[in-house]
């Protein structure tokens, strides 16, 4: 589809969401505020969960089979947010259907590297758009920060020194997916997942040596911390920490040859998280640049709803035929580190990344 309006109205793509636990209802939000979608079909092995989602936002279509909703609708776009550890065999199943044209999966797009690479390999021959769900990306923080960084005023990046954190232990019950390793959860695949895509993006490269430490707890299968360690080909390095045990911290350090930069609240800037219980005024993110002469400079970004920004990149991409910002194959880099990652955890010892 080449055209964007006709006449005075958008082209709608027609989209279906499989999977309406509690990260769908983003998505959601976003087919409603994207003018060029209409979220037409639901699906969830969960016939309460569909009843719950549907009638928020007003989805009369409703499906427990994936192969039933793509034998039934004439979809241009699936959503994929399920628990990660069946991302890869729903993305497969969509796009062997032939009959969709682009796929978002939630991140991480898979459970392994492997099921990663058989991803992008039926979407290839099905000739579908494949992306991952990174939203920051398309945000207008994290482009003025890379902006920053090509105009050489901190000079060559160096180190990038990363958190993202919040106490799920604290409000989260125990039957929470995130805590089960067997589910898609812990908080390498939950958290660190967005610390990693974000060194291999600012540094322009990808890393070959992991080393990685985690925390556990008694009755929990998936690690609660973890500090992870990443060095790169040209000796920069990245030092990460994700959590469901410390407090509320976003913020990145990306420290460079004469200056570094500071990004405070660079992953999530919604100010209501029903499911952890805060309500809090709009948050606003911030990029500090400082230089070695000690002149500062501070930029602050309104909030904006990243999701919104993401399935619009989706249609732009259909409209044009372009590539996403996102391609399959800097996700599959992703995934390489995280099995290294996971292997270290559970040896004890760095893991060299498998090259691309």
């Amino acid at each position: 589809m080449s055209v964007v309006y006709k006449g005075n109205e958008y082209m709608k793509y027609k989209v279906g969401i499989i999977g309406t636990g509690e990260n769908a209802r983003d998505h959601g939000r976003a087919c409603h505020n994207v003018k060029q979608t209409e979220l037409v079909a639901i699906c969830d092995i969960s016939e309460d969960a569909l009843e719950r989602f549907g009638n928020e936002y007003q989805v009369s279509r409703r499906y427990t089979s994936a192969d039933d909703m793509l034998a039934q609708e004439d979809l241009d776009i699936v959503v994929i947010s399920t628990w990660g550890v069946h991302h890869a065999q729903v993305s497969k199943t969509v796009a062997s259907s032939g009959k969709v044209r682009a796929i978002l999966v939630e991140k991480p797009i898979s459970y392994t590297a492997a099921e990663c690479e058989e991803m992008i390999a039926v979407a290839k021959v099905n000739n579908i758009l494949l992306t991952e769900g990174y939203k920051w990306r398309y945000n207008p923080q994290h482009i003025r920060v890379k902006e920053i960084i090509g105009s050489g005023r901190i000079g060559e990046i160096k180190s990038v020194q990363s958190t993202f954190s919040s106490p799920l232990v604290r409000f989260a019950p125990t039957n929470n997916w995130r805590y089960f390793r067997e589910r898609g959860g812990g908080s390498v695949f939950d958290a660190a997942g967005y610390l990693i895509h974000l060194s291999n993006h600012l540094i322009s490269s990808e890393p070959q040596r992991v080393y990685a430490i985690g925390s556990f707890i008694e009755s929990v299968s998936a690690e609660m911390s973890a500090v992870i360690s990443l060095e790169f080909s040209g000796g920069e390095t990245a030092l990460l920490t994700s959590s469901y045990q410390y407090g509320y911290c976003q913020s990145t350090a990306i420290l460079g040859s004469c200056g570094w930069i500071r990004m405070d609240l660079p992953f999530d800037q919604r100010s209501e998280r029903e499911v952890e219980f805060v309500e809090k005024e709009e948050l606003a993110a911030m990029v500090h640049v400082f230089h070695d002469n000690f002149n500062t400079e501070v930029y602050q970004f309104s909030p904006v709803n990243e999701f919104d920004l993401q399935l619009g990149h989706v249609c732009e991409c259909l409209d044009t035929d372009r590539p996403p910002l996102i391609a399959p194959e800097l996700s599959l880099e992703n995934m390489r580190v995280i099995d290294a990652v996971y292997e270290s955890l559970q040896t004890h010892e760095p893991v060299d990344v498998p090259a691309s």
